[in-house]
């Protein structure tokens, strides 16, 4: 799997648009598990996995930490590494 992030998807990921396939698109280019990037977002597996498979759409707060996560993916990064 690509670890490649587009310009087109970061942006469209800031501004709230998601499409299918950007959130697990962004947890790998942070490189993260599902489970290490779950506890980064302080949400649980079963939703991460529900939105990565486009049976849930993120909103509201969760869509304001994927926005977050998409601006700053060294800090969530860091926060993964400082935990451990």
């Amino acid at each position: 799997m690509s670890r490649a992030l587009s310009r087109v998807q970061r942006k469209r990921i800031i501004a709230g648009r998601l499409e299918p396939g950007d959130v697990a698109a962004l947890r790998r280019f942070i490189c993260l598990t599902q489970e290490q990037f779950a506890e980064a977002l302080s949400i649980s597996v079963h939703t991460l996995r529900n939105w990565e498979q486009d049976r849930v759409k993120p909103d509201g707060p969760g869509l304001a930490l994927l926005r977050i996560a998409a601006r700053h993916p060294r800090i969530v990064r860091q926060n993964i590494d400082s935990a451990a």
